[in-house]
């Protein structure tokens, strides 16, 4: 990835992260509504297929969204 896109990435990562504090804060969305939008966001990035060149990109995706799920941090009921 080139730096313009690890930007992108970065901002992107945090407005969502914090709209899914936010959500979880206001009681639109439970800890397991929460849970279920990171882990299907993280098992989009498992099934890629072999001549994919980018595969080590989707691996890292997986890894960092589970890191999120496990930090706990959108998963807080306010």
């Amino acid at each position: 990835m080139n730096y313009a896109m690890d930007i992108q990435g970065s901002a992107a990562l945090s407005i969502c992260e914090s709209t899914l504090i936010c959500l979880g804060d206001l009681g639109i969305l439970g800890a397991g509504d929460i849970a279920g939008i990171l882990e299907d966001a993280k098992n989009a990035h498992i099934a890629v297929p072999e001549q994919v060149s980018t595969q080590t990109d989707h691996q890292a995706v997986h890894n960092l969204i589970d890191r999120i799920i496990k930090g706990g941090n959108a998963l807080k009921l306010g």
